[in-house]
C-alpha cells in the first residue's frame, strides 16, 4: 500500500508511410462517379497532407485563405490563432482542378473553399467519411482518419529535414 504503479507508456500515433500516402492520394478516386466530388476530395486530401492541417482548419478554409501565387494558406487553428502554412505543388494543382467544379455547386455567396454537392460548407464528419472511403478504394486495407494525414505530414517533414522547430511552427503547436 502507498506505492504507485509505474505510468503506462503512451502509444505513438498511427501514421501512413510515404508510399501509403501516395497510394491514397493517387488511387482514391479510381471508382469515383462524380468528377466534381472527385476533384474536391483530391484537393482536400492533398491540402491535408501537404500542409498538415487539422480537420477543423480544413473545413474552415475560405476561398481567399489560399494564395496560389505564394503557395501559402492562412488557417485558423485552436484558440482562434491564425498561422501561415505552406501548400505543396500537387495540392495547388488539385485546388486549381477543383475550383471550376466548385462554382456551379455553390449556393449564394458561401465563401467556403470546400462545399458539398448541395452547396454548403462541408462538415467535419463528411470529410472523415470521404477520407475513409478513399482509403478503401485506394486499397490501403486500413481505416484512415484525418489526423493520420497530419501525423504523416509531421513525420515525413521531420524525416526529410530534421528541423523539429519548423515542424512545430507549421503544425501550430505551442509546445514542442
Amino acid at each position: 500500500s502507498g506505492l504507485r504503479p509505474p505510468k503506462a507508456a503512451k502509444a505513438l500515433p498511427q501514421i501512413l508511410s510515404p508510399d501509403a500516402c501516395a497510394q491514397l492520394l493517387d488511387g482514391g478516386d479510381a471508382l469515383a462517379t462524380d468528377p466534381a466530388l472527385a476533384a474536391r476530395d483530391r484537393a482536400m486530401f492533398e491540402l491535408f497532407y501537404s500542409s498538415g492541417l487539422r480537420l477543423s482548419e480544413l473545413v474552415g478554409l475560405d476561398l481567399d485563405d489560399v494564395n496560389p501565387q505564394t503557395g501559402e494558406a492562412q488557417v485558423t487553428g485552436k484558440g482562434s490563432k491564425t498561422r501561415i502554412v505552406p501548400v505543396g505543388r500537387q495540392a495547388l494543382a488539385a485546388l486549381a482542378a477543383w475550383l471550376p467544379h466548385r462554382q456551379p455547386l455553390v449556393r449564394g455567396d458561401t465563401p467556403a473553399l470546400f462545399v458539398s454537392r448541395h452547396g454548403a460548407r462541408l462538415t467535419p464528419r463528411s470529410v472523415q467519411l470521404r477520407l475513409n472511403r478513399w482509403a478503401l478504394q485506394a486499397g490501403l486495407g486500413q481505416p484512415v482518419h484525418p489526423h493520420m494525414l497530419r501525423h504523416a505530414f509531421a513525420t515525413h517533414v521531420l524525416q526529410s529535414s530534421g528541423d523539429l522547430r519548423a515542424v512545430q511552427e507549421m503544425l501550430g503547436h505551442a509546445s514542442i
